[in-house]
């Protein structure tokens, strides 16, 4: 099958995904849609980078009737930040047949009017309680990411699909399949077809034959930035004449391309000499250029975009040569298996190193942040607004900034006065939610970056990238700050683990208030020291 509408979806639908991008089916969508246009309950193996919201979202939009004005199509997700980001990517395809789409616990209008909907179980349980939602009328269940659910959840799983009709449709996805998810589908999906099948199943559980290592490092949620660091790091390296860059989509790849083009990085097509970024859709076509090359070890290999199946990740990093593969944390549980299945190593990658220009003006942009949010800024305006009648704002805001970086420069930034004490990932403090801090064993000396503590906890304990706060690495060890209702997953999930070859201890740390929130936590030598006595 090379096209959606061989799968079945309509022409419409088909023009509607191409328009978005998205023209040629992965292999799980190839494999889901058809069972799912049969009416057929599915309990899957699959998450983020599979394909599974194409899959699922599809077909809601083919079988549900758009001039429902009643809830129909209901997508369950583990948090309200994953209901909004699906409710959002749906609604584009939505506009088409003209189908209403919303999620609960996001600014939506009028959820109760949608014939999709998207929520979490608590926030669904809420509503359903208050009588704002029915679910007397829905044809169709899916839950996205089973394993990522909070056992309450789970728990209000239960509850609720007791009052689903029992004609209705229903949809398992979950990556890893937990047991619990196995016999949550026993229970409520009867006679569901399972993808991969259950002999398939079995033999992925078989070792596969090690083909090499790949590397990846988590993102954002946005990954230009990041792929723009990689892509500048790879090219100061005297021995790296070329970066080939994968995407999954002409579109995305055209986006990359103008964003990197941008900012000084030419793209062109794999093999152009005149351009040091490659930009690499059609795999195989790429892999030929690769193979044909007098030195192949020039190419620096990078997926923008995870492989979406065992294939996809052997034709871009299949060359005995160690790549990168840039994934947001919720992707992670699918690149582990889809490397499991393929025989690939996969390791965390070390933190990019900044180019020398971008690294200055991140530098400045976090000096600047640091400045907005906690100083007080009204007497400082008051001297700049004479200079408003000259020059707008923007003007003066860069004239501030060059000074700013004058100021850098002489004092060589790690010397200079107000310099940032700390390295690591931190979010933005004001209006925050409160944190517990974890103290984590390995540190600065074990090679040690935020994206290999960010890339364990999401891979791990399958928390994502929003619920960790502040990461500091130290000489020996970490201190994480996360949302406090994951704070015992991530220490259950985490202790005993390896990262960078070492293993892993976690705890509550006791060296600040903010950390002092039960547990057999220990307090660090630094913190003593700043202990009053």
């Amino acid at each position: 099958m090379s096209t959606f509408q061989e799968l079945g979806i309509s022409p419409e639908l088909t023009e509607a995904l191409a328009a978005e991008g998205i023209e040629v089916p992965t292999g799980f969508q190839a494999s889901a849609i058809p069972v799912l246009l049969r009416g057929n309950h599915l309990l899957a193996q699959a998450g983020p980078g599979a394909g599974t919201l194409t899959a699922y979202g599809s077909v809601l939009l083919q079988r549900v009737e758009p001039e429902a004005r009643t809830l129909r199509g209901l997508v369950l997700t583990a948090t309200p930040e994953a209901a909004r980001r699906l409710a959002r990517s749906l609604s584009r395809l939505a506009a088409v047949p003209g189908h209403r789409v919303a999620a609960l616990g996001s600014p939506w209008a009028l959820p109760p009017l949608a014939s999709i909907l998207f929520s979490t179980p608590s926030h669904l349980m809420g509503a359903v309680r208050q009588s704002a939602i029915s679910l007397g009328e829905v044809e169709i269940t899916v839950i996205d990411g089973f394993a990522a659910l909070a056992s309450r959840d789970r728990d209000l799983l239960e509850t609720l699909f007791e009052v689903l009709p029992e004609e209705g449709q229903r949809v398992l996805f979950s990556q890893p399949l937990t047991p619990q998810a196995e016999a949550f589908g026993t229970s409520h999906l009867h006679r569901a077809v399972h993808l991969p099948p259950r002999a398939a199943q079995g033999k992925a559980e078989e070792a596969a034959p090690r083909r090499g290592t790949v590397r990846y490092r988590v993102t954002g949620e946005e990954k230009l930035e990041e792929t723009l660091e990689t892509v500048a790091g790879a090219l100061e390296q005297e021995e790296t004449r070329h970066v080939l860059v994968f995407s999954n989509t002409e579109d995305q790849a055209a986006d990359l391309g103008d964003f990197l083009t941008l900012h000084g990085y030419p793209a062109g097509h794999p093999g152009e000499e005149g351009s040091p970024v490659w930009l690499g859709v059609e795999e195989m076509q790429a892999r030929r250029v690769l193979n044909e090359l007098d030195d192949p070890a020039s190419v620096k290999v990078l997926s923008h975009d995870v492989p979406s199946d065992p294939d996809s990740l052997d034709r871009r990093h299949g060359r005995g040569e160690e790549g990168i593969i840039l994934i947001r944390s919720r992707e992670l549980p699918h690149l582990k298996d889809v490397a499991r299945r393929t025989g690939y190593r996969l390791l965390p990658a070390s933190e990019p190193v900044p180019s020398r220009v971008a690294g200055e003006l991140e530098r400045l942009r976090d000096r600047l942040r640091t400045t907005l949010e906690e100083e007080n800024l009204a007497p400082h305006y008051l001297t700049l607004e004479p200079l408003y009648e000259e020059w707008s704002p923007g003007e003066v805001a860069a004239a501030t900034l060059a000074l700013l970086h004058r100021t850098l420069q002489a004092g060589k930034e790690e010397g200079a006065p107000g310099a940032p004490a700390s390295r690591g990932r931190e979010e933005p403090t004001a209006g925050a939610k409160p944190w517990v801090r974890l103290f984590v064993g390995v540190g600065e000396k074990d090679g040690v970056g935020p994206g290999d503590l960010l890339g364990a906890i999401a891979g791990e304990a399958g928390v994502e990238g929003s619920q960790v706060g502040k990461i500091e690495i130290r000489e020996t060890f970490s201190l994480v700050e996360v949302a406090p209702e994951h704070a015992e997953q991530i220490m259950k999930a985490l202790n005993g683990t390896s990262i960078r070859g070492r293993s892993v201890r976690v705890d509550y740390d006791r060296g600040s208030p903010r950390g002092r929130r039960g547990g057999g936590g220990r307090t660090s030598r630094e913190d003593r020291k700043r202990r009053p006595r």
